[in-house]
């Protein structure tokens, strides 16, 4: 009986103490505790938002750091390129190592140039400085003609269009003057004048005064006054050429009648005895045979132009080449007017 009212009294004093403990300590707990955590990860949101910027910034000074630090190798490599005062190297080099190279292309280049000068010295010995080895290309004379000029016009009433003619011719016949060709030896007509063996070569005497009326002494104008030019024509020089036969000028104008020409010295003739021709050194006071024609034209002739071709014949030298107009042969053109 006694325990009937022991045990009926615990459940009114465990209501009132279950009850009201357990719902204030849950419900009022949990807020706080989610702000906590929200604070917290925004605390650590800023922690890391902090780490980041400070990380960055270390970043940005790392490299500026290693960019100052690479504009200074730069520019302490640009200088030890040229001069290193750890090492003692100039641009590259240390004055030993400049030394044995610079020795070494002092000799290299001293042997190049010994070969080069023993290679000159003995093609040398084998040339003759007086005449060419190799002189296949001018076996056989061109002819020139003064006034130097393919067409010759002027008018016979008017000087000055034909006064630089005449200087030209003045000038080339200033060396046949004959108080000059009075110096030179007389030769035999004919004969070549060989002189291989003689240190000092003779010059045969050609005087101005064999072409008469187209030697410039008696009539200045050479005939371009009157309207009946002279021209000179040369054959050009060739060591050693000995022409066989007896050369001569001839000269044709292209036209169906004849021209009348007159050669002086007569018949044209380039005699024998101013060759063979032994070169500017051995020879230098050489002169060779020219011959003048003077073209007889008469007023039906003016202001009509003449072509005239003249060759040389009667000998070996060839003169219808067809590759070189001018071997042995040359063309050109008169024109006088009144």
């Amino acid at each position: 009986m006694s325990s009937s009212p022991q045990q009926a009294n615990p459940e009114p004093n465990t209501e009132p103490s279950t009850e009201p403990n357990t719902e204030p300590s849950t419900e009022p707990n949990t807020e706080p505790n989610t702000q906590q955590k929200e604070e917290v990860k925004e605390e650590q949101k800023e922690d890391i938002n902090k780490e980041t910027k400070e990380e960055k910034k270390e970043e940005r000074n790392e490299e500026r750091k290693e960019e100052a630090k690479e504009d200074k190798d730069k520019k302490e490599s640009w200088k030890d390129a040229i001069y290193n005062p750890r090492t003692g190297e100039f641009m590259g080099r240390t004055a030993r190592s400049w030394g044995l190279i610079l020795l070494f292309y002092l000799v290299f280049y001293a042997f190049l140039a010994g070969m080069f000068f023993l290679t000159m010295w003995v093609m040398l010995q084998t040339l003759d400085e007086n005449i060419p080895s190799c002189q296949d290309r001018v076996a056989h004379p061109g002819l020139v003609i003064r006034p130097h000029a393919a067409e010759i016009s002027f008018n016979r009433s008017d000087a000055s269009k034909y006064n630089e003619y005449i200087q030209q011719l003045h000038e080339l016949l200033q060396r046949y003057n004959d108080s000059i060709q009075e110096r030179n030896d007389l030769c035999l007509v004919g004969e070549y004048t060989e002189q291989d063996d003689e240190r000092v070569k003779k010059v045969c005497q050609f005087k101005r005064s064999t072409l008469r009326q187209c030697s410039g002494l008696s009539d200045t104008s050479f005939g371009y006054a009157e309207g009946k030019p002279c021209i000179i024509i040369k054959m050009n020089r060739v060591i050693g050429l000995k022409p066989r036969g007896d050369p001569y000028i001839n000269c044709t104008a292209k036209r169906d009648s004849p021209l009348q020409m007159q050669y002086f010295p007569s018949e044209g003739r380039l005699d024998k005895m101013f060759f063979p021709y032994y070169g500017k050194k051995a020879h230098p006071d050489y002169v060779q045979p020219v011959v003048a024609v003077q073209l007889l034209l008469t007023k039906e002739d003016y202001n009509v132009e003449q072509t005239v071709e003249c060759k040389v014949e009667g000998s070996d030298l060839r003169n219808n080449d067809d590759r070189d107009k001018f071997l042995g042969r040359v063309i050109f053109r008169v024109k006088v007017s009144e």
